[in-house]
C-alpha cells in the first residue's frame, strides 16, 4: 500500500448482482476516479479493492470495500489504519435518496441521515467528522419498497442523468485529493 495524501472510498454491494444499481453509485465514482488517475484495483490487505499511485503529482489511493454495504466500516477502518492518514482526509462517496437524481454535495461531516452504510462507518471510527460525497439517487419508490429501489438499476432516463453526476462527482473527488474540501464544496455543491 503506497502512502497517500487523500483518499477515496466509494460505497456499493460487491459482485456482479449489483453494478448498476442505485445503491452503487459510490461504486461508480471510485471507478470513475481510478480510471482519470490510470490506476488499476487490487484486491489484498483488507476487506476492500484499492488502487495507489498519484494524480497530477498528488498521491491518491481510492478504494471500495468488499463487504455489503452495511458493513462498510470494517474495511474504511482499516483502510485508514494502514495508510495511516487522517480521517479529515477519506471522502467518503456514496447514494442518497435525499438528493434529487444527478444532484452532488460535499460535506464535511454529520449524521448518517439513515443511510446504513455511513452509520456503519461513523460505528466503527466512532467518529463522524470524515468528508461525504453525496450522490443523489431520487426518492421516487412506493412506500416500503425502498430495498427494492436501491437496488434496481438506474432506469432508462435516468441513465444520462447519472452519467453526468459520476462525471461531476469524480471531478468533485479529484479537487478534494487536490485541493481540499473547502475548495471542493464551493466549487461543486453550487450546481
Amino acid at each position: 500500500m503506497a502512502r497517500a495524501k487523500r483518499i477515496i472510498i466509494g460505497l456499493g454491494n460487491p459482485g456482479p448482482d449489483y453494478e448498476g444499481t442505485r445503491h452503487n453509485a459510490g461504486f461508480m465514482v471510485a471507478d470513475a476516479v481510478a480510471r482519470k488517475a490510470g490506476l488499476a484495483f487490487e484486491v489484498g490487505g483488507g476487506p476492500f479493492a484499492s488502487a495507489w499511485g498519484s494524480y497530477r503529482g498528488t498521491p491518491i489511493g481510492v478504494a471500495k470495500p468488499l463487504d455489503f454495504m452495511n458493513r462498510s466500516g470494517t474495511a474504511v477502518k482499516k483502510l485508514v489504519a494502514l495508510s495511516r492518514v487522517e480521517i479529515e482526509d477519506v471522502l467518503v462517496v456514496y447514494d442518497d435518496l435525499a438528493l434529487d437524481t444527478g444532484q452532488i454535495r460535499l460535506r464535511p461531516g454529520g449524521s448518517a441521515g439513515g443511510h446504513n452504510g455511513v452509520q456503519d462507518i461513523i460505528d466503527r471510527l466512532n467518529s463522524a467528522n470524515f468528508p461525504r460525497l453525496r450522490v443523489g439517487i431520487g426518492s421516487s419508490f412506493p412506500r416500503g419498497r425502498q430495498v427494492d429501489y436501491v437496488l434496481a438499476p438506474f432506469d432508462a432516463d435516468e441513465q444520462p442523468v447519472i452519467e453526468e453526476a459520476v462525471a461531476a462527482a469524480t471531478e468533485a473527488a479529484l479537487t478534494f485529493v487536490r485541493e481540499g474540501l473547502t475548495t471542493a464544496m464551493n466549487r461543486y455543491n453550487r450546481r
